[in-house]
């Protein structure tokens, strides 16, 4: 079936709903609405304004689409994923979505779960090896490309860079990394990338950070990863005498991933200078969306869908929704062949947030 008609026939299911019942938001918490399909979302971690945003979306959502909720927190452990996993399976749902940040470990659970005939949706990263049903992300190859243009042509390209990387036993630490690595083999072979792992953890990537900055003074760029070293960048260079607008000479630019509110606040104050606006509120509309569909029986075909973004095969029996995440600018300028949205642009998610 192709995508558009499914959307419709959820689109249609939506709007018809009674809206009973309320949906649990928080560890463990269940809707009770009569007989919508009960689902499990795991929630990969609380820490960071990114997954907030996620887990404030995700009740909305399934309320919308006449699910009924449960939910589980692993805390960035895929051990306690797993023992979530079997939560879900002793509690009867009927679907599960999960964001397994080790995306190699995962696999014997989602075995688990397909010989049992319970669906998986996983969000933001996907498993190395198993099947599910459909995997909802952006391009984590197009984070680190549209990064590198945007760093290569404010440095003219010369010059020296450090990339924050997440973690490299996640898919989306290694595309990011792999991709924004060879833009700047290809484009811009002047400057010097000094890449560090992090961990995902705010405090590592500040030490790195300070350390590179203090043995190579002449950097000029950053790349975070992702807006968990947000506030641990913004101090080192404020401690640096780096932290100034992008008009002064000891400017260091610096691009995150995410599109969280405080990095456009950053954006428009000059303290940062790009993002690239990860879909929180569709990460968890989309979850669920193909959860839902997955109960009711739809099949998906690689493609571009009806809600701007396109489907592909991963590889034999793996699908993916790259969903769009646009580079975000000040200007809203177009950076080596990058068109970007200004920051206060009322599209972004993380303008729209209450």
């Amino acid at each position: 079936m192709r995508l558009r008609h499914a959307f419709i026939s959820a689109a249609a299911a939506l709007s018809a709903m009674t809206l009973l019942g309320a949906c649990g938001g928080g560890s463990g918490a269940a809707a009770t609405s009569g007989g919508d399909p009960l689902v499990g979302v795991d929630y990969p971690r609380s820490d960071t304004d990114f997954w907030n945003s996620y887990i404030k979306y995700t009740p909305q959502y399934a309320k919308q689409l006449g699910l009924s909720l449960k939910t589980t927190n692993s805390q960035n452990d895929v051990a306690k994923l797993t023992a979530d996993a079997q939560t879900f399976i002793s509690q009867g749902v009927r679907g599960i979505a999960m964001a397994p940040q080790d995306t190699a470990a995962i696999a014997p659970t989602l075995a688990q779960l397909e010989a049992k005939k319970i669906p998986v949706v996983t969000v933001d990263t996907r498993p190395d090896s198993g099947k599910v049903y459909m995997v909802v992300r952006a391009d984590n190859r197009a984070y680190g490309e549209k990064a590198c243009q945007y760093l290569g042509t404010k440095l003219g390209g010369q010059g020296k860079v450090v990339m924050l990387q997440g973690d490299l036993a996640s898919i989306n630490g290694r595309d990011r990394t792999e991709a924004f690595n060879a833009c700047m083999k290809k484009n811009y072979p002047g400057i010097e990338v000094f890449g560090e792992a992090t961990n995902w953890d705010g405090a590592v990537a500040a030490q790195k950070l300070q350390t590179d900055l203090t043995a190579h003074p002449d950097i000029k760029g950053v790349y975070m990863q992702s807006s968990f070293a947000l506030a641990g960048t913004l101090q080192v260079l404020k401690q640096k005498g780096l932290l100034v607008g992008p008009t002064d000479r000891k400017h260091v630019f610096v691009v995150s991933n995410d599109g969280i509110p405080e990095e456009l606040k950053d954006i428009a104050e000059g303290k940062i200078d790009a993002t690239v606006s990860q879909p929180a509120d569709l990460y968890a509309k989309y979850a669920l969306y193909y959860l839902k569909a997955a109960i009711d029986g739809k099949t998906f075909k690689p493609g571009r869908t009806d809600h701007d973004s396109t489907i592909i095969q991963v590889r034999p029996g793996l699908l993916e929704d790259q969903l769009s995440a646009p580079l975000v600018t000040a200007d809203g300028g177009t950076y080596g062949g990058v068109a970007s949205v200004k920051s206060d642009d009322t599209s972004l998610w993380g303008n729209n947030l209450d």
